[in-house]
């Protein structure tokens, strides 16, 4: 495997979990650059492109996004673009959300598409241009899709996109709760690894970052007006953008450009 590239690993729509959907080592032997992660996206590539342009990710960097890349902001077909570009600057490690899983229901599983379009699907067929056929998602996009993966591990961190259960290990959780469970229904204990835990999927509305030591989680609320949030989790350096395309100032950091 080189730099830049992920696994493909299908995640299975009835909610089983092969013991090998991720093997962590893949990442982890000789990480020696920055670890990010950056938090939901939801179709805010204006915000996303901002983001990479402050991080300016380097071949050695893991960048682990937290799921959630498609629904309710302007531009998911945007998104996946920069996503699968951003393949060949650094190591993706792209998780799959919720939002994700809607959307392959329908698309690729011929699923009812009420529920999808009921929370954000048409903002997502929209920037496809969608007129009534699927072949407008591009192969390249499906195979982005089929890349994801549940969780990320590393020797201090692991990454899910919305919770997890404090005494399983991760190859062990459902994915309602690695995909589904909201902070606000059930905030975790530490996890029993003693790994710091970095999630997304509850925002936040006033844009801020929930951080309770144990655990961090990186849904600012972008498209609601807020700021799309990475963050180094080795250093805990932040970066936030709106989807206006600025840079929020931060203390410590450089200002609003």
């Amino acid at each position: 495997m080189t730099d830049g590239q992920c696994s493909t690993i299908r995640t299975p729509s009835n909610g089983k979990l092969p013991s090998d959907r991720f093997n962590s080592s893949l990442y982890n032997d000789g990480m020696a650059g920055r670890l990010i992660a950056i938090g939901d996206i939801h179709g805010c590539a204006t915000a996303l492109e901002r983001l990479i342009e402050a991080i300016a990710p380097r071949a050695e960097d893991t960048l682990v996004t937290l799921g959630d890349y498609v629904d309710r902001g302007p531009d998911s077909k945007g998104v996946i673009d920069r996503l699968i570009d951003l393949q060949q600057q650094c190591r993706l490690v792209a998780l799959q959300g919720n939002h994700e899983e809607m959307m392959l229901d329908v698309v690729r599983d011929h699923q009812p598409y009420e529920s999808w379009l009921r929370y954000g699907g048409v903002d997502t067929l929209d920037s496809y241009g969608f007129v009534g056929d699927l072949s407008v998602i591009p192969p390249s996009h499906f195979a982005f899709f089929e890349s994801m993966v549940d969780y990320y591990e590393t020797d201090t961190h692991f990454f899910v996109h919305a919770n997890y259960d404090p005494v399983l290990p991760l190859e062990e959780t459902d994915t309602y709760t690695l995909r589904w469970l909201k902070l606000s229904q059930f905030v975790p204990a530490p996890h029993f690894s003693g790994k710091r835990a970095v999630v997304g999927h509850t925002h936040d509305r006033g844009g801020e970052i929930f951080d309770v030591g144990h655990l961090v989680c990186l849904d600012t609320y972008c498209y609601g007006g807020q700021w799309l949030t990475a963050m180094d989790v080795k250093t805990g350096q932040v970066w936030q953008a709106s989807q206006q395309g600025r840079l929020r100032e931060r203390a410590g950091q450089s200002g609003d450009r």
